[in-house]
């Protein structure tokens, strides 16, 4: 099946930079996917899947958790802040904390909790206007501020501009990674995972080249 392929290049691509394969968590995006896609990937042993809905989630993941055991479910999408409370429930890491607001809802939640999953600042390596994520120039402060506030940071995430080419957004991330002290690097898609791991990636988000294109409700 398509998971077999892809896990052989994340390894290959890891190898070729020098790395062990095991240094890079493939997450295979099962966003808008059929239940059954989703099922046929679990059945095949992978546990490690990313998610963009809370609502979509919070409909699927319990359900499976009780069926196939231990996985691990990651926030990518965009969190609303009115979906904190939950998303602290539903998700092993949170890829997409992007703005004051949500990091402080997540600090008082975490504090109230005593518990909180890792988290990655988002980056707008782009500077895209309609993209979600920290602009570049206000990173630096933004991780010195969420680390005040205690939060659990992992490391920082990227979606590169569509129809660029991905390798300078990951090398300006991962670059800014190191000059914080984060080793954690969420980027990289089915287009670009290998360029990805070149620079460093230590989270993959793959999705359509593991389950197939998705149709999305009309």
């Amino acid at each position: 099946m398509p998971l077999d392929d892809i896990v052989k290049r994340v390894a290959a691509a890891a190898l070729a930079a020098g790395r062990a394969p095991d240094a890079v968590q493939l997450i295979a995006v099962s966003k808008v996917q059929p239940l059954e896609r989703v099922v046929d990937v679990l059945r095949a042993g992978h546990r490690i899947y990313g998610e963009n809905y809370v609502q979509e989630a919070a409909g699927k993941w319990p359900d499976l958790r009780a069926e196939f055991g231990p996985l691990a479910v990651h926030m990518i999408g965009p969190l609303q802040t009115n979906k904190a409370k939950l998303a602290l429930d539903l998700f092993d890491a949170i890829h997409t904390v992007d703005r004051p607001s949500l990091a402080e809802k997540l600090a008082r939640l975490a504090q109230d909790r005593g518990h909180c999953p890792p988290l990655f600042v988002q980056v707008n390596t782009g500077a895209e206007p309609q993209k979600a994520g920290v602009l570049p120039d206000a990173a630096d402060a933004f991780i010195a501020a969420a680390r005040a506030m205690d939060l659990p940071l992992a490391g920082l995430m990227c979606i590169p501009p569509e129809g660029e080419d991905s390798a300078p957004h990951f090398a300006a991330l991962a670059a800014k990674a190191a000059r914080n002290g984060l080793t954690g690097l969420s980027m990289g898609m089915s287009g670009d995972f290998e360029s990805a791991i070149a620079h460093g990636a230590t989270h993959v988000r793959v999705g359509s080249a593991i389950f197939g294109a998705r149709a999305y409700p009309a």
